[in-house]
């Protein structure tokens, strides 16, 4: 098994879980450890992390592999 896990979420956030690490543009680590929720529907006003906007936002993805 991978040491990181990408999850998705019906219609909400992407959850990260094990040992990675969150950069932005600059290369500028977030403080995160073992485990993030991301937001997939742009509507986040805490961007990379999810704050559950996509529920007033009417956001609605059920990707499958």
């Amino acid at each position: 098994m991978a040491d990181t896990t990408i999850t998705t979420s019906d219609n909400g956030s992407y959850w990260v879980s094990g040992n990675f690490v969150i950069c932005d543009a600059e290369g500028n680590e977030f403080p995160v450890q073992g485990e993030a929720y991301l937001c997939r529907c742009g509507q986040s006003e805490e961007k990379p992390f999810c704050d559950g906007s996509h529920n007033l936002a009417g956001f609605s993805d059920s990707c499958r592999a």
